[in-house]
């Protein structure tokens, strides 16, 4: 099994947040509303962002206090 070190775990959340923004591009929040496979993707990559971020390592989070990591964390479930 490969092995992740942190500046991996944060490249795989950066990709995912930058193609949320993209799906985003010149939507409304009522094409949001009519559109269930754009919901579905976002919620896919809110919750793929959530889980990369309970594997950063302690040592990095405790070093970035000022990044809330329990609300990013609790988005993969939400």
């Amino acid at each position: 099994m490969p092995r992740y070190d942190d500046s991996d775990r944060l490249r795989h959340m950066f990709d995912c947040a930058r193609t949320a923004v993209e799906f985003c591009a010149g939507k409304t929040r009522g094409d949001l509303d009519g559109d269930n496979m754009l919901v579905l993707a976002l919620a896919r990559l809110l919750e793929i962002i959530g889980e990369a971020a309970t594997r950063v390592s302690p040592e990095f989070r405790d070093q970035h206090l000022a990044i809330e990591w329990q609300p990013i964390i609790a988005a993969r479930t939400a």
